[in-house]
């Protein structure tokens, strides 16, 4: 299994990731990264599992899975499986490159480990959209739904997503994984030139879609001109 990002199925607009447990940088050790220490705190009982738990968990889970993205459980406890996670951006985020097409709103299979954290999916999903603005101004956020209601909670940077789908089963109107910037007063957390950098992409966009707009017109117009040029000549 290769180490790199790859895209499953484009035209889906689903991303594939793979990754080895070592694939991740680690998260530092030090001070918790800004805004973490709002987030709701959650008992993981993962660590505290045996390997027969575990087991048996995962054997249940790839039991209930319809779409084949079943887990594997090595010999040392660690297992590995599948995550998805939209994308719920409100402002373009600033990138090396031009952004990949759909990367907003769309959702992204990452192939994680359990030892994984937040803060490396995270990482792995602005590195495979080229942003280069921080991880600390981004947070994974887990959906819930509860008797018709529906929860969202943001997630600390040191849980496991991969446990928690595993707990939840495979069914994502269960348990969802959501990507959005933090909420801390929407526009205030970054500098002039990155706002400044925001209303240029708005500005590009904005005129690629006008050109868009324009040559799918100019095309009607010719395609009716020329079915009215046919309807006038004698035939």
């Amino acid at each position: 299994m290769s180490s790199g990002y790859s895209s499953l199925e484009e035209d889906a607009e689903d991303f594939f990731f793979t990754a080895r447990t070592s694939f991740f940088r680690r998260a530092p050790q030090g001070k918790p990264r800004a805004g973490q220490q709002d987030v709701e705190k959650e008992k993981e009982t993962h660590n505290y599992l045996s390997k027969e738990e575990i087991k048996e968990k995962v054997h249940k889970y790839n039991l209930a899975v319809t779409d084949k993205l079943k887990m594997t459980l090595n010999s040392n406890g660690i297992y590995t499986g599948f995550i998805k996670v939209q994308m719920e951006l409100c402002r373009p985020p600033q990138t090396s490159g031009k952004l990949a097409p759909g990367s907003n709103g769309c959702m992204n299979t990452l192939h994680i480990s359990s030892m994984n954290t937040v803060g490396e999916v995270i990482e792995a999903l602005l590195k495979k959209f080229l942003v280069t603005e921080s991880p600390a101004k981004f947070a994974l956020y887990k959906r819930c739904h509860r008797e018709d209601q529906v929860y969202a909670c943001k997630l600390s940077d040191r849980e496991h997503p991969l446990y928690l789908r595993l707990v939840a089963g495979p069914r994502t109107d269960t348990l969802s994984f959501v990507l959005r910037e933090h909420e801390i007063g929407e526009w205030e957390a970054f500098s002039l030139p990155e706002l400044q950098n925001f209303l240029r992409i708005l500005d590009k966009e904005e005129d690629e879609q006008m050109q868009s707009l324009k040559r799918r017109y100019a095309a009607y117009r010719q395609q009716l001109e020329a079915a009215l040029s046919e309807v006038r000549t004698p035939g």
